[in-house]
């Protein structure tokens, strides 16, 4: 209760306090921040990441170009580093315009995972809120008929079209990032009960498998990992026919045990100036980390 308490008061404690905790799951300002961290996943605990130039929502053409350029430089410096097999690249569909224009935000993206494709670097588009489900999908299944397969796309499993949104992609037998989702939505379109999006998550793990999609299967919450362990166990697969996801600086702990266990892992490692929104969302889907603002506040640090 003290956790949720903190969590509603977010938007009224001070932006520097945030930052403070933010660190704990943001790389860095700049790419080398990012890169450095890849790089140490890689080397250290022989993870996989996932890196991300934060910023969403964009209303201006100009800012949309600067993300997409952004991006190119993390391709740029993963081939630089010759982190291919260890790192990709996550796109956020808004940061390049997509809510301004569907053309003109899939031009950009188009752009982003034809050049990935070049340098040998997985694209993955992730998945905001509702009002963009429908392009998101829309310019992933563009690129792929494009014969793009260095591309992928993420499923929220709060969502009630889900499922219907999977067996849409079943063709492709796609990588597919399947998370809970974080944003908030109606109950006409979205599960509001926790078991209910758990119940969903499982069903769409397993429509994924037997289509043969690649689940990434992205999630902090143990009854879904454990769920997830078991089915991988139940039907024999290999560790190159899935993964998990987590985020950076998240039960970490749980990270190393499924690593240990031979288990892929991608970390999803965020880094650039535009820290703020993400960082109220992730203390919003994991109040427990709301006690590390009540302790920098009390302790003034």
């Amino acid at each position: 209760m003290f956790n949720r308490m903190i969590v509603a008061m977010l938007p009224v404690i001070p932006k520097g306090i945030i930052h403070k905790v933010s660190r704990r799951y943001i790389a860095g300002d700049k790419l080398p921040d990012a890169i450095g961290t890849a790089a140490r996943l890689d080397r250290e605990e022989n993870a996989w990441s996932t890196i991300d130039v934060l910023g969403e929502f964009v209303e201006e053409r100009s800012v949309a170009l600067r993300s997409k350029a952004e991006s190119l430089d993390v391709l740029a410096a993963i081939k630089d580093q010759q982190l291919q097999g260890a790192a990709g690249l996550s796109l956020k569909p808004t940061s390049l315009g997509l809510g301004i224009d569907e053309d003109f935000g899939t031009d950009n993206i188009r752009e982003v995972v034809a050049r990935g494709r070049e340098l040998g670097v997985f694209v993955n588009i992730d998945m905001e809120n509702s009002p963009y489900t429908d392009a998101t999908l829309r310019a992933f299944r563009k690129l792929r008929e494009e014969g793009f397969t260095n591309v992928g796309v993420v499923i929220q499993a709060m969502l009630r079209r889900s499922e219907d949104d999977v067996r849409s992609l079943a063709e492709y037998k796609p990588t597919v990032r399947l998370c809970k989702g974080i944003y908030k939505e109606s109950r006409t379109i979205a599960f509001g009960d926790r078991e209910e999006v758990r119940a969903n998550y499982r069903k769409l793990l397993r429509i994924m498998l037997d289509a043969g999609f690649h689940p990434a299967i992205a999630t902090h919450d143990d009854p879904l990992i454990d769920d997830a362990r078991a089915l991988i166990k139940e039907r024999g697969l290999k560790n190159d026919q899935y993964e998990f996801q987590m985020l950076l600086g998240v039960r970490e702990n749980v990270r190393r045990r499924i690593l240990a266990d031979g288990h892929h892992l991608r970390v999803y490692v965020p880094f650039g100036e535009d820290w703020y929104g993400y960082s109220t969302r992730r203390l919003k889907e994991n109040p427990e980390m709301a006690g590390m603002i009540a302790k920098a506040v009390l302790l003034g640090r």
